[in-house]
């Protein structure tokens, strides 16, 4: 009987072709990271990344083709700054329905070019090609040297668990988006901007990397939860997560005040906030804190690596419970 891609979802699927995959022998990680990365000369290393949008799928009410363009150089930069490096550039590649307004496809690369631009980086080419429907694709260039390289594979026991930034904010804008909830514009407009312009932690990732005090870091795209069962995977050990250090904006409590939601959904379900999930050597703290601080980014402190392969949350009243696996996944 064959197998569709159905049965089997995204991560299986990924792994089924790595598992099909020779090793490059230049390349200073391995497939399944957030990005490649390949020795160069001079102990430089040549990061490469590539993700793309759908609009059918991944483009949510409200966002302009601008936003759009914005949103995929911001995808493909923060796994780039996941891994220590600078953004160099990216190609982009379109495919389109023949009907498409001109002016959405240039305000698609004119987001892009913004973005790219701000972060120090160009837009170095692509390809066009012809589609029923919108699709996006763009593959990021970045650099760094070798001994600042983050992978996702050495987080040890006893390793504080870090992120760059608050979560939850997406989930919630996404809710009031795809349900057209009505909340005070106070509450509202936080909510939503991170969803339509989101930022990559670009400064962030490369003050890290130059602390030398991180074994491990993923972006966090898809969700706090999954970021935290990937790394969890990538190195063999566990996490305990403390509810009370989580860093949690006032909009997204206040929203699920009114919505009666439970906030730690948004959390580690939302996704797409392009925050890096860290682990911090032990004794190294003060060091990625005050990089992170010196280029004026924020380090939150979550919580602490295991040695039992388990992802787990501290509650406030001291009681202890498994982080569930879930999310959104292709096919």
């Amino acid at each position: 009987m064959r197998m569709k891609l159905s049965d089997l979802g995204e991560r299986r699927i990924i792994d089924k072709i790595i598992k099909m995959l020779r090793k490059c022998p230049q390349a200073l990680l391995p497939l399944g990271d957030d990005a490649a990365a390949y020795e160069l000369m001079d102990d430089l290393v040549l990061l490469i990344h590539t993700d793309m949008l759908v609009w059918k799928t991944d483009v949510p009410p409200a966002m302009s083709p601008y936003q759009v363009g914005r949103k995929l150089a911001v995808m493909n930069y923060s796994d780039i700054a996941a891994k220590g490096g600078k953004p160099v550039g990216i190609l982009v590649s379109f495919a389109l329905p023949s009907n498409t307004d001109m002016n959405t496809l240039l305000e698609i690369m004119r987001g892009i070019e913004d973005y790219s631009k701000s972060v120090g980086a160009y837009v170095l080419g692509g390809d066009l090609n012809e589609s029923n429907e919108i699709i996006v694709s763009g593959t990021s260039i970045g650099l760094a040297r070798k001994n600042e390289v983050i992978s996702r594979f050495s987080a040890k026991p006893g390793d504080f668990v870090a992120v760059t930034g608050y979560f939850g904010r997406t989930g919630a804008g996404l809710k009031i988006l795809l349900e057209g909830i009505s909340v005070d514009e106070s509450i509202k407009e936080p909510l939503v901007k991170s969803v339509l312009e989101p930022n990559a932690r670009i400064k962030e990732g490369i003050a890290l990397a130059k602390s030398g005090a991180v074994s491990a870091s993923i972006d966090s795209s898809d969700g706090l939860a999954e970021s935290l069962y990937e790394l969890s995977a990538a190195s063999d050990v566990g996490f305990i997560i403390f509810e009370e250090k989580l860093p949690i904006p006032r909009e997204v409590v206040e929203f699920s005040k009114i919505t009666k939601t439970d906030p730690l959904e948004y959390v580690f379900y939302g996704g797409e906030e392009y925050e890096l999930v860290l682990t911090v050597r032990k004794g190294m703290w003060e060091i990625a804190e005050r990089e992170v601080r010196s280029i004026g980014g924020s380090l939150f402190q979550i919580g602490h690596v295991i040695e039992e392969r388990k992802i787990l949350l501290k509650r406030r009243d001291g009681s202890i419970e498994e982080i569930k696996r879930k999310g959104y996944q292709h096919f």
